[in-house]
């Protein structure tokens, strides 16, 4: 797949989050936003999936860690064959099936139920431990949001990741600077947040910015160095390519109305 043609992948998310939010009238399209790029690259160019048989053993696999972000994987399934975009009329409806977290109960192509903060890299931790111990060529991703760093679990998953030496393990943290009581630094600041994860052992990459495709793309294709995980550090957006949503905590979890919706798709859909 071109840049060009990711680009048209990150342009068709962004339209699906605004119209899922607006449809529902509420969810996350501040940090949905930030994260488009990150795990657009992923699901395009680097994960084996199988929208025919979504639990095919043989699939790389994905843990939304940042559950909240649930538009923007929705969008992606949506696009690799997965699912109907019907299913976006119904997004956290309780007779639909994209609920406003993801749960593997119910989405094709969803591998971890998600949404409480801090517990996802330990799943994905979890799944990448199991494709060793299989002897599979299982790749496995993770995102994490900036804030959910604050969680403990998350620094746990880390030493185990580096304990056993989870080099098929991708953790990318989307770093928009904002969470939903404020910025980082107000809430609880994660001081120097690259110099955190190698202390726990991962190979890091920084990218000043992560909604930035080719930079994306350059760290995803990096090999990691021998035995440990990779980290991807990524300065995002929050709101991102919205302009009146961008850097903005108030839309990190609130959906906009029909006025808003229009505005937001005549900047995306030009």
């Amino acid at each position: 797949m071109t840049i060009q043609e990711l680009k048209e992948v990150c342009r068709q998310a962004r339209i699906d989050i605004i119209n899922m939010t607006a449809n529902a009238s509420s969810g996350h399209p501040g940090g949905s936003l930030s994260s488009v790029e990150l795990m657009s690259a992923v699901f395009f160019t680097q994960m084996r999936l199988f929208p025919d048989d979504p639990a095919c053993q043989d699939r790389d696999r994905f843990v939304l860690s940042k559950g909240h972000a649930a538009p923007c994987y929705y969008s992606l399934l949506c696009q690799k064959g997965f699912f109907s975009r019907d299913e976006f009329k119904r997004f956290r409806q309780i007779d639909g099936m994209l609920q406003g977290h993801p749960s593997v109960k119910t989405i094709p192509g969803v591998d971890a139920s998600t949404g409480s903060l801090g517990q996802g890299c330990s799943i994905a931790v979890g799944m990448a431990i199991a494709a060793k111990q299989l002897k599979k060529d299982t790749k496995v991703f993770t995102l994490l949001g900036d804030g959910e760093c604050q969680e403990g679990q998350v620094w746990e998953a880390m030493m185990s990741a580096a304990h056993y030496h989870l080099d098929n393990l991708t953790v990318m943290v989307d770093w928009n600077g904002l969470q939903i009581d404020g910025t980082n630094d107000e809430v609880l600041s994660l001081g120097d947040l690259r110099a955190k994860f190698e202390a726990f052992g991962l190979d890091v990459t920084e990218l000043s910015d992560g909604n930035d495709l080719e930079q994306v793309m350059a760290a995803l294709e990096k090999p990691a160095a021998s035995g440990k995980p990779k980290c991807i550090l990524a300065h995002t957006v929050k709101g991102k390519g919205v302009s009146f949503m961008e850097n903005q905590v108030g839309w990190h979890g609130k959906g906009p109305n029909e006025e808003q919706r229009a505005a937001a798709l005549a900047e995306l859909e030009v």
